[in-house]
């Protein structure tokens, strides 16, 4: 038997916006998300809550490499702990100088506060994965599902009936109906997510179990509105791209758009502050333009 257990990072002193799970199986034990730099004392707090150090942990495995999901992973290997990671990503989590320079470039001024800081990793505790790797926990297997859209960089976890998604089915947070879709830059591809998240449902875990936050059971339900709200996002974005409308009107307009979206799938007192600070609405912004003058430039 095994036994799951959700470590609530305590992102920006707020619950419910970045998770770690700890996996235990036998002698081993897996946190799948480490959360960014700036929240290991939580996740210290959270280990410690099960009994646990962060030198106990055997196995760190990330669904990609964007600093809210594995800022903290060279703090975890300076515990003594291996990094699972896609190969695509796995260069950056040796050195992750690029990937700060090019957070840092989004985030401006916010960089520190939001994220911390991050640590390089020795090359030899970087375990780069590919499509289809099993991590064997003896007598339990752990599948790496390559699963991009959101980022060239992006695997899925399964274990058995149940599936570690990452950002690839999107947010929604405990209590919601409401489903996000973080679209950072630089590297949204929409017919490539469309594709991950039907692999997704190909699948059919029982039980998704997301970053941003928790369970979610109504799988297929789930599924379903990832791909009508990322394109209904992107439809958007991308009309008021064509119509001329500046950058910063539409990130304004686009909030709104959203707090409409999230009053309508969850009533009016929904906190819509919450998804705020989880997928900031400028950063999705700029993903989705980025992915127009990409599409724009291809058709040209």
């Amino acid at each position: 038997m095994w036994q799951l257990d959700t470590l609530d990072v305590q992102f920006q002193g707020v619950p419910h916006a970045i998770a770690s799970y700890i996996l235990r199986h036998g002698d081993a034990i897996v946190m799948l998300e480490t959360g960014p730099g700036s929240t290991v004392a939580g996740l210290t707090a959270g280990l410690a809550g099960l009994g646990l150090r962060p030198s106990d942990v055997t196995h760190v495995l990330v669904t990609h490499v964007h600093l809210d999901h594995a800022g903290a992973a060279g703090w975890m290997a300076q515990q003594g702990a291996p990094i699972y990671v896609h190969h695509v990503g796995a260069p950056h989590v040796v050195d992750p100088t690029r990937l700060w320079a090019s957070a840092s470039r989004i985030y401006g001024a916010t960089m520190v506060p939001l994220w911390g800081q991050v640590w390089p990793t020795p090359a030899a505790q970087v375990h780069a994965l590919d499509d289809g790797d099993v991590i064997d926990l003896g007598g339990l297997q752990i599948v790496a599902l390559d699963t991009p859209g959101h980022a060239w960089h992006h695997m899925a976890y399964q274990v058995e009936d149940i599936c570690f998604s990452g950002d690839v089915a999107a947010a929604r947070l405990p209590g919601y109906r409401h489903v996000r879709l973080p679209t950072p830059p630089p590297e949204i591809d929409i017919p490539v997510w469309h594709q991950s998240v039907e692999r997704l449902r190909r699948l059919a875990p029982r039980r998704l179990y997301l970053t941003h936050f928790g369970p979610v059971d109504d799988v297929q339900a789930h599924l379903a509105a990832v791909d009508a709200n990322l394109d209904a996002a992107a439809a958007y974005v991308l009309a008021r791209q064509q119509a001329g409308q500046a950058r910063d009107a539409i990130v304004t307009d686009f909030s709104a758009w959203l707090t409409a979206q999230t009053a309508a799938d969850d009533g009016a007192a929904a906190n819509g502050d919450l998804y705020e600070l989880v997928i900031p609405s400028f950063m999705s912004v700029d993903g989705l333009l980025r992915y127009a003058r990409k599409i724009n430039k291809e058709l040209a």
